[in-house]
């Protein structure tokens, strides 16, 4: 892998992987006082981990 492509892959599964912990745990996101719903996690898990599987994918070609 390109360096770049490996910093953007470790960066978005980090992201996935704290989604997928705050769904586990239900922890709790407060932003500018209103609680971010669970949801939110759902789909910043999908994106984060689908971009970061087709950087991979990509790079193993």
């Amino acid at each position: 892998m390109k360096p770049f492509t490996t910093i953007a892959f470790v960066v978005f599964s980090l992201i996935a992987f704290m989604h997928l912990l705050r769904l586990f745990f239900s922890w709790e996101v407060t932003v500018n006082g209103m609680i971010v719903p669970l949801w939110v996690s759902v789909l910043g898990f999908v994106i984060a981990a689908g971009l970061a599987f087709m950087l991979w994918r990509e790079a193993h070609k």
